[in-house]
């Protein structure tokens, strides 16, 4: 198991910033690879941006280059989401999650946070 915790979702306007993180509680967090999904009412969890487990490669969904940057801190067991230039279609439930490698599937993901909502008021 590594339990996942994410913060730092809000309201916030259009144009603005927010940050999540991740903490996990385990150190064998610098393991695996992470992700951050994102879920909308009424809409499948969709892949937003992941990085290996050294850091060294990140990737992002379209919508989201440009604007957000994963990046994470191995001493620390955290990932973080940095998000600017938000928009109301950003709004959602932001989910971390931890897999043995960066795919865009959440069901390679094994393990999961409880999700923070992030929204963006136009």
């Amino acid at each position: 198991q590594v339990p996942l915790v994410e913060s730092g979702g809000g309201l916030v306007q259009a144009g603005g910033s927010l940050r999540l993180s991740c903490a996990a509680s385990r150190r064998t967090f610098s393991s695996y690879a992470m992700g951050w999904f994102r879920q909308a009412p009424g809409k499948e969890r969709e892949f937003v941006a992941g990085i290996s487990w050294s850091g060294s490669s990140t990737y992002y969904t379209d919508s989201v280059k440009g604007r957000f940057t994963i990046s994470r801190d191995n001493a620390k067991n955290t990932v973080y989401l940095q998000m600017n230039s938000l928009k109301s279609e950003d709004t959602a439930v932001y989910f971390c999650a931890a897999g043995l490698g960066v795919t865009i599937s959440k069901e390679d993901y094994h393990y999961w946070g409880q999700g923070t909502q992030v929204t963006v008021s136009s």
